[in-house]
């Protein structure tokens, strides 16, 4: 079965800096869609950033080019950098992947904290 694996999340002062990652395994085809997607407490989950296997990436508006989202197709993991955090951006973050031949797969969730 696909199965995705978040790692990265961590405790981080306003304005400093981490980098998550998402690896896939299990899956012998093309992942089309893969995305980060991040949920705050009594908050519903909101998407963060996508990226196609083609390379096509959306951010949301909050990401204001704080945020960059990757994959190594290759290696079948997806990145977020995030530069510039703030307080509000404190929340589960979420791996997603979707596939043709699967359909859709979460990851387990990875904490990130901005505070002083």
């Amino acid at each position: 079965q696909v199965q995705l694996v978040e790692s990265g999340g961590g405790l981080v002062q306003p304005g400093g800096s981490l980098r998550l990652s998402c690896a896939a395994s299990g899956s012998s085809t093309s992942i089309n869609v893969m995305g980060w997607y991040r949920q705050a407490p009594g908050k519903q989950r909101e998407l963060v950033a996508v990226i196609t296997n083609r390379g096509n990436i959306n951010y949301a508006e909050f990401v204001e080019g704080r945020f960059t989202i990757s994959r190594n197709n290759a290696k079948n993991t997806m990145y977020l950098q995030m530069n510039s955090l703030k307080p509000e951006d404190t929340a589960v973050y979420y791996c997603n992947a979707q596939a043709v031949a699967w359909g859709i797969r979460w990851g387990q969730g990875t904490q990130v904290t901005v505070s002083s």
